[in-house]
């Protein structure tokens, strides 16, 4: 019996096809043909599927507007100006409903607010001074001018504010788009690496600095050429950082092209408008410039003119005119025997200078840090001499004669030796004992007084006041306290002293001078401020690292040797009390009493108080020393307490103790006679002093201006 077909019907009526297969379709030679408009706009419904980001379960925003699409209505500032503690810098002129009318709105200004990431950690005094510099550098200010000088004390800020400054001008503008393309940052090479770090903190990165510290010629310009050939809205790396010494050797390659902003970091440098590196800085094709010091007037006028011409060309007239306006009238009217009538002249100019000055000039003191700071304690300790150190000092005025020289008006290379020599003979008799074993002028038959044996292999404090007073403040802080300590000196041959007696007591140190390269510097400071560190001492040459560093690890600094300008003694004695320090400070400096060391810190007083007249505006500043008195420099007076203190006519004190309390609020930073002072053991709080008063201190004087503020009796 043949096979039944699959799926047909049997001859009782049932079916066998399968409920799972469906009949074929019949075939057709004619293709199935589409309107026209149904095939366009089934095609216009593929292309008009919304993009999705190609990542699997993406919920995040897709963006507020397509790729390639210029965004319609009016143009908008690039942060919240209305958002709760906003920063804004500029706020565009209220128009009436009728100019909103007739305004291009692809013209119209809009706001410029500080990024919020950076407002939030600005705190008062520096929100004003971002506001101060926007204004500068855009003119706003002074009409024609674009520069300005960043004066703050040192410790408030200021590399945050020019950061700020920076990050804004690349960013915004009241045309919405970048003020500039490309900024420059010019420092010392100790803090080269300190921008570049800063600048990775505050911005967290958000923009890719290029650092210049080190490499070949061949490198650099290399660096330098790709830096200069950025253009564009978004410039790879617009910031650049470079030292004052590799800038001037590679100033051709950057005076080349524009650089929208410069700012010179420890702009006191450039006091000097002749030398190279101020010359090669005020070529450069910008004009907008900001100058960073903290203390922009060292020691005359006329360096003061120097950055502030350096700034804005031309507010202050030529050099000449300058000191003949300015500077003579205004130095005749602070000596201490000035007539009235020069006195008046004087005040009467200084005041048109400030006038002038203070429309480019911001300035702040550290007052403002004690809301935020631990308390600081500055100290000037008097040391006096050792016999043997007597001995010599007076054999060396007897042979040198350098008195005889500047009465008969020379300065000569001899007499400027002759300070060294005498510096370095308070410090500590070995300085200058190579000098007496070759019988140089001064220290003819001098070996004979140094004790039989001596030699300098070996530290011996007890043949220098100062190193004996230095010995028992360390041996004190490091058996009462966990105190760290930093010792300040301008020369190397004392900081050699100092190792030498580390290594005797064995006191674990670091050491920072000169010959150290810029990274490794940057190393040692990291490690010593770091908690853990077991280093005790940090020893830090002035010349080579006072300027900007952070050692915040150590809460007590030692200033061995005073300094003819008073700014570098002030940046470093400020490298302890800063932002970041959560211990009492404590700050000695060590002068030996009745020598050449007193008459620079009575010279430094004078400088001081001329730059608190002029800078900080402070009035009724004393004038302690007339001219006459500050040449007396080549004289020992070993029958005083504290030269100084008999000079500066003291309203408060009586035989050398104090019995007036200073007036409420006084600070002490210019005016010596209102510093707090006493001249015995009982008056002294700090426990570390009280040991030392026996062995070789006579008087010490007291800064406690941060104490009072803070409440503290």
């Amino acid at each position: 019996r043949k096979r039944q077909k699959a799926g047909a019907e049997t001859e009782s009526g049932e079916c066998y096809r399968s409920p799972f297969r469906k009949p074929l379709a019949t075939l057709t030679n004619r293709p199935h043909c589409l309107d026209s408009t149904q095939h366009e706009a089934f095609i216009r419904s593929i292309l008009s599927k919304p993009f999705k980001v190609p990542i699997p379960n993406y919920k995040g925003p897709l963006g507020l507007r397509a790729l390639g699409i210029k965004r319609a209505g009016l143009r908008s500032p690039l942060h919240d100006p209305f958002e709760e503690g906003a920063l804004v810098l500029y706020e565009p002129p209220v128009l009436s409903a009728h100019d909103q009318l007739k305004i291009d709105k692809d013209k119209a200004p809009v706001h410029v607010v500080v990024d919020p990431v950076l407002s939030r950690v600005l705190r008062p005094h520096q929100r004003e001074g971002v506001k101060f510099l926007w204004d500068c550098v855009t003119s706003r200010r002074i009409p024609g001018s674009h520069g300005c000088i960043m004066a703050d004390e040192m410790g408030l800020g200021k590399t945050l504010q020019c950061i700020t400054l920076m990050w804004t001008l690349l960013r915004q503008s009241p045309d919405c788009k970048p003020e500039i393309e490309k900024a420059v940052v010019v420092s010392p090479s100790s803090l080269v690496r300190n921008w570049y770090n800063e600048v990775e903190k505050w911005l967290g990165g958000r923009i890719q600095p290029l650092a210049i510290d080190g490499g070949s010629k061949e490198e650099i310009d290399r660096k330098l050429v790709g830096f200069m050939n950025q253009r564009g809205l978004r410039v790879p790396s617009p910031i650049l950082i470079i030292s004052y010494e590799t800038f001037r050797l590679h100033a051709e390659v950057l005076q080349k092209g524009s650089i929208g902003l410069v700012i010179c970091d420890e702009g006191h440098r450039l006091k000097n408008s002749e030398n190279q590196t101020y010359q090669a800085l005020n070529s450069l094709n910008t004009p907008r410039r900001v100058l960073i010091s903290g203390t922009p007037i060292q020691n005359d006028l006329l360096e003061y003119f120097s950055l502030v011409h350096f700034v804005n060309s031309g507010i202050l007239g030529t050099a000449q005119e300058f000191k003949r306006h300015f500077e003579m009238p205004i130095l005749k009217g602070r000596d201490a025997d000035a007539s009235e009538a020069e006195r008046h002249k004087g005040e009467e100019r200084l005041k048109e200078l400030i006038s002038i000055v203070n429309r480019c000039l911001i300035r702040r003191t550290s007052d403002i840090l004690s809301k935020y700071l631990p308390v600081k304690i500055e100290q000037v300790v008097c040391c006096r001499l050792t016999p043997l150190q007597a001995e010599l000092y007076k054999n060396f005025l007897k042979q040198a004669k350098p008195v005889e020289e500047l009465k008969e008006g020379k300065i000569s290379v001899s007499s400027l030796s002759s300070i060294t020599s005498l510096k370095k003979l308070c410090n500590h008799p070995a300085l200058i004992h190579d000098k007496c074993v070759e019988e140089e002028e001064g220290f003819m038959g001098a070996l004979d007084l140094f004790p039989a044996g001596y030699s300098t292999k070996s530290v011996e404090p007890q043949l220098s006041g100062k190193m004996l007073v230095l010995d028992y403040i360390l041996a004190v802080t490091k058996s009462t306290s966990n105190d760290k300590v930093v010792l300040v000196s301008n020369y190397t041959q004392t900081l050699d002293l100092f190792e030498k007696l580390c290594r005797s007591r064995r006191y674990l140190y670091v050491r920072l001078d000169g010959t150290m390269s810029i990274k490794k510097r940057a190393k040692i400071v990291e490690r010593f401020n770091s908690p853990s560190s077991p280093e005790f001492i940090f020893m830090l040459s002035s010349k080579a690292g006072g300027c900007g560093l952070n050692l915040i690890g150590a809460n007590r600094l030692v200033m061995f040797d005073p300094d003819w300008n008073p700014a570098n003694d002030e940046q470093a004695m400020a490298r302890v009390w800063r932002d970041g320090q959560k211990k009492m400070c404590y700050i000695y400096r060590l002068l030996s009493t009745g020598t050449i060391e007193e008459k620079i810190f009575q010279r430094q007083t004078h400088k001081k108080a001329l730059s608190s007249c002029v800078v900080d505006e402070e009035q009724d500043v004393e004038r302690h020393f007339s001219l006459g008195e500050l040449k007396e420099l080549f004289t020992l007076n070993e029958i005083t307490t504290s030269d100084t203190h008999d000079k500066i006519k003291c309203r408060r004190c009586v035989n050398g103790h104090q019995v007036r309390p200073p007036p409420e609020g006084s600070d002490c930073t210019s005016d010596v006679s209102q510093w707090h002072h006493c001249a015995d053991k009982r008056g002294l709080q700090d426990a570390v002093l009280r040991a030392a008063w026996d062995a070789a201190v006579t008087f010490t004087f007291h800064h406690h201006s941060h104490e009072e503020q803070r409440g503290i009796p």
